[in-house]
């Protein structure tokens, strides 16, 4: 069983694969009871949210069980629950409007940097 923080790596770099925009994860281990990371990005369109919660569900399910997908009919914001990590997949108007990042301001971002292109 792999941990949290290289689930966390793989989605990333999914998502990353498929071009998703800022990308950031939070670090909610010590303000939350529901997962270790939350990741957060955005998309352009439905067809790349589609792409982007495609990559990483493929490339997860490769490591650990997809415990939950939320929201992939209606295409403005799909949620993964990986267990450990939560990722979030916005169209970038709903991403501005539901400001998770503000919502979990108390939770210290990841240094995503070595896992971006």
């Amino acid at each position: 069983m792999i941990d949290s923080k290289e689930q966390l790596k793989i989605a990333v770099e999914a998502a990353d694969s498929k071009r998703a925009e800022d990308i950031i994860a939070l670090d909610v281990r010590n303000v939350s009871l529901l997962a270790d990371y939350f990741m957060i990005c955005s998309a352009n369109s439905e067809r790349q949210i589609n792409a982007i919660t495609e990559e990483i569900i493929d490339k997860e399910e490769n490591k650990y069980e997809v415990k939950r997908i939320e929201g992939k009919e209606g295409g403005k914001w799909v949620l993964i629950d990986l267990g450990d990590v939560i990722v979030h997949v916005f169209h970038a108007p709903e991403r501005s409007f539901y400001n998770l990042e503000k919502l979990w301001s108390d939770a210290p971002l990841v240094d995503l940097s070595e896992w971006l292109d």
